[in-house]
């Protein structure tokens, strides 16, 4: 399967439509499913809108748990790479990052300097 990377600073404005969860490997044992190297693999549903156009939502897959995202929140994504994908009539892209973290870092609490 051939990977496409992605240019993200063509794809306007990124926000959080859906919380990280767990994938499933499985859905009926409900097995999480893990990469090589044995972390969890996530999934954030991804809304992308660029100026003037209507947003799509697009579910991208991260090792390991992304920190800091919640519903709403702008995001980055490093790494980002699209996968077309066929399953006999079936077929789509699936889309992976790297690292997926919040444009605004969150501010660490109680760790103030004095």
């Amino acid at each position: 399967m051939q990977s496409i990377p992605v240019d993200t600073s063509r794809l306007g404005v990124l926000r959080c439509a859906v919380a990280p969860e767990a994938k499933l490997s499985n859905y009926d044992t409900k097995e999480i499913k893990k990469d090589r190297d044995g972390n969890t693999i996530y999934t954030v549903g991804v809304m992308v809108r660029q100026d003037g156009r209507r947003a799509s939502v697009i579910e991208v897959a991260v090792p390991g748990e992304p920190k800091g995202i919640t519903e709403g929140a702008e995001l980055r994504l490093a790494g980002l790479v699209a996968f077309p994908w066929q399953m006999g009539d079936r077929h789509g892209i699936s889309f992976r990052a790297d690292a997926i973290t919040p444009a605004t870092p969150t501010p660490v609490k109680g760790g103030g300097a004095g």
